[in-house]
């Protein structure tokens, strides 16, 4: 669902512009023509109540002290903070930690909570007073069950995708030991093994509940499960639609899937989309509803490249992909790319999930103005990216400069960052920026369902900030 074509379109500006400190200097009386829309504006929660902090880090930032959030939302992982459909609760992936973080979310307030002991946390061997888990050594992405039944996450250490049964009133996590709660790439104690998931690092579950799909960045691959929607457990299928992989025996062939960094679904559940950074890739994969499997075209449909290659479209400055996203209403896609330091954008067709890379200003926005892209400020290492649910807004958390990114979304799919100290929340290293506290190295983001919340996961800051968002008028 784009926004409606009443909201006013933002004028792209290629020429005419001055990088002072790293931000876009506008011309004073265009900022006074043309007022800044409050829709998508970001204002982190006051006092203790606009972050958590791990415990290691007593009264850092005036936050709620919590456990089990040492290194969340780690570099390597794109989706390391969830809602749940119901938005009663917030997980977070701990990489350092080795668990994953149990948040009760005030729906009024967007404020969070964390339950006492195993309450609150599940980690490998159940350490910190969590609940005890396995497979979760540097857990890095976590998703939720459309029924709210099961979360999974990826873990990068264990080489591991973990399932979870989640308490639909307390939030609390458990985990089967007996090998149907985890599944690994190599024998591993109360795991099964399964095929193409070395350093596994991103998971998503399918609209339906009926699949969940894990990108394994060393194991260049997407492998594919079958989800049993009564228990939550993962089955691997043993033929090659078991995985899609650049060269791994007993997988599908695929193109540029070469360290896949991100993954999306589309809402139709017809297309997964691949953020691959070694390939510097956006691949298309067609997924087959009644089976779960996914296919590549080779036709120059199923990927688009930074750099020409045989089988894809090539496209401009998606140079190190990294996390990438579906619009509501399955309209657009949006992708990261680390080395290129932007925020790119896609039409998407309905029905084939083929996509369009956007052209002109429109294509990208960039931390460095380059051709094609509109410039974008505090936008120096992109990594996870979301679009609000009312469609009016994409942020994208940028590792290096610790900041968050406000792209006004308008009715063509097309981004261009909020003017002003709008445009992004910050630490107060960053100027041009609105000052936000716990931001450093800000590497996920989830939005709750409403609108109203934005949630980032800040790694070196060993913290979630909360903050209160401004939704478009229903």
């Amino acid at each position: 669902m784009r926004p409606s074509s009443s909201q006013p379109r933002w004028i792209h500006r290629a020429l005419c512009v001055a990088i002072v400190a790293g931000s876009l200097a506008a011309p004073a009386a265009a900022q006074a023509r043309t007022p800044v829309s409050p829709v998508g504006t970001l204002k982190q929660l006051s006092g203790k109540a606009g972050c958590v902090v791990d415990q290691s880090k007593p009264g850092k930032a005036g936050c709620t002290e919590v456990r089990a959030l040492r290194g969340p939302a780690p570099f390597l992982g794109s989706r390391a903070v969830v809602i749940s459909p119901d938005g009663r609760n917030l997980y977070v992936a701990s990489s350092k930690s080795n668990a994953i973080a149990i948040f009760t979310r005030n729906a009024s307030t967007g404020a969070l909570t964390q339950g006492p002991g195993a309450a609150g946390c599940i980690s490998q061997g159940g350490i910190g007073g969590c609940a005890s888990g396995v497979g979760l050594i540097g857990p890095n992405s976590v998703a939720v069950s459309p029924d709210g039944a099961s979360v999974y996450a990826t873990a990068v250490g264990s080489s591991a995708v973990t399932a979870f049964h989640r308490d639909a009133t307390t939030g609390a996590l458990t985990q089967d030991q007996d090998g149907s709660g985890c599944v690994a790439d190599a024998p591993t104690a109360g795991c099964v093994t399964g095929r193409a998931l070395k350093g596994s690092d991103v998971v998503v579950v399918s609209p339906d509940g009926a699949n969940v799909y894990v990108g394994a960045f060393f194991g260049n691959a997407v492998a594919t499960f079958t989800r049993n929607t009564t228990t939550g457990a993962l089955t691997q299928p043993a033929d090659t639609t078991g995985c899609l992989a650049a060269a791994t025996a007993g997988c599908a062939t695929g193109l540029a899937l070469l360290a896949p960094e991100g993954l999306a679904i589309s809402g139709d559940g017809a297309t997964v989309y691949v953020a691959a950074a070694e390939s510097s890739a956006v691949d298309v994969l067609a997924r087959n509803p009644a089976t779960g499997a996914l296919t590549q075209a080779a036709d120059g449909t199923g990927c688009i490249v930074n750099a020409a290659l045989s089988g894809c479209t090539t496209g401009v400055r998606i140079s190190g992909a990294n996390a990438v996203a579906v619009s509501p209403g399955d309209d657009d896609v949006y992708a990261t790319s680390l080395f290129n330091n932007t925020v790119t954008s896609f039409t998407r067709t309905a029905g084939s999930g083929l996509l369009t890379q956007q052209t002109g200003t429109n294509a990208c926005v960039i931390y460095v103005l380059a051709v094609g892209c509109s410039l974008g400020r505090a936008m120096s290492a992109p990594e996870g990216v979301v679009v609000a649910p009312d469609g009016a807004t994409t942020y994208s958390a940028s590792f290096t400069s610790g900041a968050i990114n406000v792209l006004e979304r308008n009715a063509s799919g097309s981004l261009i960052q909020k003017r002003g100290r709008a445009g992004c929340q910050a630490t107060s290293s960053v100027p041009g920026c609105t000052t936000a506290r716990a931001m450093q190295g800000v590497s996920s983001l989830a939005v709750s369902a409403d609108g109203r919340f934005l949630y980032g996961g800040s790694n070196k800051s060993n913290a979630v900030t909360v903050f209160k968002r401004v939704p478009a008028s229903r």
